[in-house]
């Protein structure tokens, strides 16, 4: 045997003086070779430092035991714990996790599901770019026999598989606290048009108004790319009203940042000048000096923990020859206001 390489079947075959099938189908301890023959090869392909050619394996199965995910920010804590939640269930099934950063550029998006096309994985999880108003590049992975089940940012269709906040639970805790309080101007700095969750948030937060018997006002409604830039323009266009809102529902934590230091700015005192209360319920809150009066939480680790739970039952269904394509399974968490102050 050459030094630096690897030891193959053959060589293991040579050592004990029996045939490389018999070895083969020792190391997958087939039934029928004996339990000594067994021993014997699984100890000299020890002393030999032989490895099992697992892409061999993995054609044979026609699996890989790899899932793909694709997420717009591994550094954003919500993204991190969603990913937390889909390596813990992966976990249970031996299966390992390729990570993709779709950095909200739909363009890298499309590369990543290519890629991870290329490699074969077994199916993959998808929380969608802020631009993403086109599905051509995840319809393409039908042909190839790949699952796909998507989180949190979700296409806005029906014939897909996903797991989702209630934005509606979080929202109306919230906009009702605010009445509570006194408030009767409550504003929205809301996401990106393309996005479904934008227009989710705008639908529920208009019902939420009207819930609680305010008018709709649309001067105090404004979006925000979610750049920091387009953050505090969005925020500044509500402080320059003649009739600002005196509290104001926010996309989400990182936007709200941004707001802040547009609110200090100004010269003004969050929660005193102007209240807010946003979506995403950051563990940094804990350690601010400036915090919301609340944050919605909405649950990433069991939100992606569901999405990988739906991801392994189509995957079986494939292996097993099934189809799922008449059931699709959605499932919807409900999301919670945190209070931080009153």
């Amino acid at each position: 045997m050459q030094k630096n390489k690897l030891p193959t079947i053959k060589e293991i075959a040579k050592k004990l003086n029996i045939s490389a099938s018999t070895v083969s189908r020792a190391l997958h301890d087939h039934k029928s070779i004996g339990a000594v023959t067994t021993m014997r090869v699984h100890q000299a392909a020890k002393e030999l430092g032989y490895e099992v050619n697992k892409s061999a394996l993995f054609f044979k199965q026609q699996k890989t035991y790899t899932i793909g995910v694709i997420i717009p920010n591994l550094a954003e804590p919500f993204f991190s714990s969603a990913l937390c939640g889909v390596e813990d269930f992966a976990e249970n099934f031996k299966y390992t996790v390729i990570i993709g950063q779709s950095l909200d550029n739909l363009d890298r998006e499309k590369r990543i599901v290519e890629n991870m096309k290329d490699h074969r994985v077994d199916g993959i999880l998808v929380s969608l770019t802020k631009d993403t108003n086109t599905y051509d590049h995840f319809e393409s992975l039908k042909k190839y026999n790949i699952p796909i089940v998507f989180f949190d940012r979700v296409p806005n269709k029906k014939d897909i598989h996903y797991v989702a906040g209630n934005l509606h639970s979080g929202m109306l805790q919230a906009i009702t606290k605010l009445v509570s309080m006194g408030h009767k101007k409550i504003g929205l700095i809301n996401g990106p048009a393309k996005l479904a969750a934008t227009l989710q948030r705008l639908e529920i937060y208009l019902k939420c108004l009207r819930a609680n018997g305010l008018p709709v006002n649309y001067d105090i409604i404004v979006s925000t790319t979610l750049s920091k830039t387009d953050n505090v323009t969005a925020m500044q266009r509500l402080l320059d009203l003649e009739e600002r809102p005196t509290a104001v529902i926010v996309f989400n934590d990182y936007v709200l940042l941004d707001c802040i230091a547009a609110v200090k700015a100004a010269g003004l005192v969050v929660n005193k000048d102007i209240s807010f209360i946003s979506f995403a319920n950051l563990p940094i809150w804990e350690y601010m000096d400036t915090m919301p009066l609340a944050s919605i939480e909405q649950f990433a680790y069991q939100q992606a923990s569901k999405a990988t739970e739906f991801l392994f039952e189509l995957i079986d269904a494939n292996n097993n020859g099934q189809s799922v394509d008449f059931k699709y399974l959605q499932c919807i968490i409900d999301s919670e206001m945190v209070s931080y102050s009153s």
